[in-house]
């Protein structure tokens, strides 16, 4: 049986977030405080491919601040790879602490489809 699945996603496990960095080929995120153009935020820092400042991700909340500048500053894309990424690596965590298996299947608009399977039968 299948099940189609939207997740509006909010990041509050730092290990499932780490984890995205390091599929997407980022450095892991250091807790911290930075500048965001003309404010300051608290929480996990990174950096993305190309943005003038970096993202933040407080935990706690499950939110993430920046400043892109519409844009300008940064493509919008690099903070959406970074939602599927986390999305990703958090569902397979999950998956896995349920004593499930978790197959994943990159398709050619490039989404990514996980098929999680109760009880570790792939």
């Amino acid at each position: 049986m299948s099940h189609i699945v939207t997740i509006k996603t909010q990041i509050r496990d730092t290990v499932a977030l780490t984890a995205a960095c390091l599929r997407l080929g980022l450095a892991p995120p250091e807790q911290g405080t930075t500048q965001l153009f003309t404010t300051q935020a608290t929480g996990q820092i990174l950096r993305l491919p190309g943005w003038n400042y970096p993202v933040v991700v407080d935990t706690a909340a499950g939110q993430v601040r920046f400043d892109n500048f519409s844009g300008a500053w940064g493509n919008p894309l690099e903070l959406d790879k970074l939602f599927q990424a986390y999305a990703v690596e958090k569902t397979r965590l999950e998956a896995r602490r349920a004593g499930h298996s978790v197959t994943e299947q990159l398709l050619a608009d490039g989404s990514i489809k996980l098929i999680v399977c109760v009880g570790g039968e792939v």
